[in-house]
């Protein structure tokens, strides 16, 4: 049976509610030079009211120009559909949320209750800013967390979301987390970019600016999937962005693009060179 049958929202929102208070001081002193490094870096780049500085202004113009928000069209709207599928009635956790859109998404779409946790202050106070604006802070609750040890009640949340999420931490304390939150039954979908093309990690060398020190060097493969089995059963696997990412320099081609991807996405050993992958991650019920 699931959590969320056994305790009522009320109940969650007690335990989020005393989770707030614990982001003090001492806790972010506690938390290591890693994710010290993860929170002061997020803030900074959350801050609206900051200015660019040189060497992020490059980046974000040479972001800008390769538009690779456009050609990942494909891959977010799969993810928009599967939170509209998943999420309703749910009680729905968008792991490392940033500014919370797929907790407002989830929110949306009719969750339970749709749950933010994310290392920076800022950026929880911009997702909270924002579900306020969209008429969601009902729904919707945000907290700074470590996302290796949230301190969330043991199996408290059905439906997970870790967007860009997995390269950021130590996998083998992520999935244990992970699976220590998540309800029997309960389910994961990670949007993660993959390890194997030269040109997504010359890109990465490129765009400094945009990472942490620590996710530099760190890009999930296959053998992280492997990893993950050691606490969830795989469900499916999708790649995405092959043919895609030249629309970067051809946006009008981004259909016809997309459907030769359909094709090259789903040929072994070719789909290793996609951008993205997605996958699931189940706890199937009956588990502890």
């Amino acid at each position: 049976m699931m959590w969320a049958a056994q305790m009522d929202i009320e109940a969650l929102d007690r335990s989020l509610a005393a989770l707030e208070a614990h982001a003090d001081t001492a806790w972010i002193e506690a938390l290591g030079h890693r994710k010290r490094d993860e929170l002061e870096f997020h803030d900074r780049r959350r801050d609206r009211t900051r200015e660019a500085s040189p060497g992020e202004s490059v980046t974000q113009k040479l972001h800008a120009a390769l538009d690779l928000f456009r050609a990942s069209a494909s891959s977010s709207a799969y993810l928009e559909s599967w939170i509209a599928r998943r999420a309703p009635g749910k009680v729905f956790l968008d792991y490392a949320c940033g500014e919370g859109s797929n907790a407002i998404r989830a929110a949306r779409a009719g969750a339970k209750l749709a749950i933010g946790i994310d290392i920076s202050r800022v950026s929880i106070e911009n997702a909270r800013r924002d579900a306020e604006r969209a008429g969601l802070a009902s729904s919707t609750r945000f907290l700074q967390a470590d996302a290796e040890n949230t301190q969330l009640p043991d199996g408290s949340v059905e439906i997970v979301v870790c967007s860009g999420v997995l390269h950021h931490l130590d996998l083998a304390a992520g999935f244990s987390e992970l699976r220590r939150i998540l309800a029997p039954g309960g389910r994961i979908l990670a949007v993660e970019a993959l390890g194997y093309n030269p040109a997504i990690r010359l890109y990465r060398k490129l765009t400094p600016a945009r990472r942490t020190r620590w996710e530099e060097d760190h890009i999930l493969t296959l053998a992280d999937l492997e990893l993950a089995q050691g606490w969830f059963t795989l469900g499916e696997v999708r790649y995405w962005h092959i043919a895609g990412l030249l629309a970067a320099l051809a946006r009008p081609l981004l259909p016809a693009l997309d459907a030769l991807d359909s094709v090259l996405t789903r040929i072994p050993f070719v789909q290793l060179a996609a951008w993205i992958f997605t996958f699931e991650l189940l706890k199937t019920q009956g588990e502890a």
